[in-house]
């Protein structure tokens, strides 16, 4: 495991712990990328950690694989989901700006599939 500390910007995937009810933490592998001293990242909005976020906004970052493999030191962070067209216009930006093509292509799928108008993105700011 890498001891070096942990910048969301340059790693690739970021696993995002977010906690239940009870305290039990629930892992996820994401993209993330930074913009204005915040990082951003994009999901669905029915899925858990939707839920998990919007219940208490506690969350914690590691370095991962895209597999999930944890590399490098947890940090703790807060996370809010993102209401106001700037901040998620901020968002995409920065995520289009890290993964290139890769963020392209993951755009053209969602507008395909009818997903993109329904995507929900996450401001995290580490503590």
């Amino acid at each position: 495991m890498n001891a070096a500390p942990l910048d969301p910007a340059r790693e690739p995937y970021v696993s995002l712990a977010t906690y239940r009810r009870d305290g039990r933490e629930v892992r996820t592998p994401v993209w993330i990328a930074g913009a204005g001293g915040s990082f951003y990242l994009f999901t669905a909005p029915t899925v858990g950690k939707v839920k998990r976020i919007r219940l208490n906004g506690r969350a914690s970052l590691a370095a991962c694989t895209m597999l999930g493999k944890v590399t490098g030191p947890w940090v703790t962070a807060a996370a809010r989901l993102v209401q106001d067209e700037p901040t998620k216009a901020r968002a995409l930006r920065a995520l289009r700006a890290k993964y290139g093509w890769q963020m392209w292509i993951s755009d053209g799928m969602s507008m395909l599939s009818g997903r993109f108008k329904q995507r929900l993105y996450i401001e995290i700011t580490l503590r």
